[in-house]
This record gives structure tokens, C-alpha cells and sequence, in this order.
């Protein structure tokens, strides 16, 4: 069986778009296949209990700092998103509707630097349908109930396995 490395991730998270900046990297260097798995990360919070940053005196400034840090380290383009937090349901179905067109990997990387490389607000239809448009994405392509139901499957299964937030990896039954 090939290596795989499951990233989960939200387009909401800062540090899910850092990591996806990596992963290439690592993939190359390991051999293994990264399995791309879009997920709510606020059905994932609910589900466990866990928090954002907001509500937290002092973790939103830290995370805006950590994440502006972690870029820098990289060698990445990185703005925090004016628009955060915003709603990133209809972006995470466009990455089913993504995959299941052969789209992905155009759709992915652009969704990504539209929201923490431009500051972008994908929540707002006329934005997100702009991108879909450029990628060779039909908008009726996301409302489907499948794509629906694979996102919400997506987060049922990371809660099961022991997920709480995002970006979490799966390298086979071990997270992290």
C-alpha cells in the first residue's frame, strides 16, 4: 500500500493554508500521496466541544502574529484575511464538486491564495462564482445533495478518528 498523508482542512484555517504551502514538499520527499479531505472545521469544533480563537482574550491577536510568523518561515505570500472569520461552507462544497470534476487541483490552490494571499471574501457568491468561473467550475455543480452529504461525511469521519479542529493529518491510524 503507498504512503498517504489525509489533510484535513478548512479554507477558514490560516494555518490549513500554511500547511497545504508544505505539503508538496513532503510529498515529494516521502513518496507518499496526499488525500485532500475538506471539512467544516466549525462542524468539527461543535461536535467536540473545541473553540475558535475569538471568544479566547488574546489567542486572536497571537494566532494573527503566529501565522504572519509561519509564512515568513516558509517564504510564503500571506495576509491575514480581513473578512475573518467567515463562512466557508459553499467554498469547502466547490472542493467536492472540485474533485469529483477533475478540477481539484486548480481549484484548490486558487480558493487558497484568493482568501490568504488577496483577501478575499469567498463567502460572498459573486466572488466564489468568479472562481469557480476561472477554473472550469459550473456553480450548480456544488449544491448538490451529494456534495453535501460527502462534506458533512468528511467531518463526521475526522470527529471519529479523533479530529478537533483543523488542519489535522492522518498518516495511516496515527494523528496529527
Amino acid at each position: 500500500m503507498a504512503k498517504q498523508i489525509e489533510f484535513f482542512y478548512d479554507y477558514l484555517s490560516p494555518f490549513s493554508y500554511l500547511a497545504d504551502t508544505q505539503l508538496p514538499a513532503i510529498a515529494r520527499r516521502t513518496g507518499a500521496e496526499i488525500v485532500y479531505r475538506p471539512v467544516l472545521l466549525g462542524a468539527i469544533m461543535k461536535a467536540t466541544g473545541n473553540s475558535g480563537p475569538l471568544p479566547i482574550q488574546g489567542k486572536a491577536a497571537y494566532n494573527v502574529a503566529d501565522f504572519q510568523r509561519w509564512a515568513k518561515r516558509y517564504g510564503v505570500p500571506a495576509q491575514f484575511n480581513p473578512h475573518f472569520p467567515f463562512n466557508t461552507i459553499r467554498v469547502l462544497r466547490a472542493a467536492v464538486a472540485a474533485q469529483r470534476h477533475g478540477r481539484f487541483a486548480e481549484f484548490h490552490s486558487a480558493a487558497f491564495r484568493a482568501i490568504w494571499e488577496h483577501g478575499q471574501d469567498l463567502s460572498k457568491e459573486e466572488a466564489l462564482r468568479r472562481l469557480l468561473s476561472e477554473v472550469g467550475i459550473d456553480a450548480a455543480q456544488i449544491d448538490g445533495d451529494e456534495i453535501k452529504d460527502q462534506l458533512r461525511a468528511n467531518a463526521d469521519e475526522a470527529v471519529s478518528r479523533g479530529a478537533f479542529g483543523a488542519p489535522t493529518f492522518f498518516v495511516g491510524d496515527e494523528m496529527f
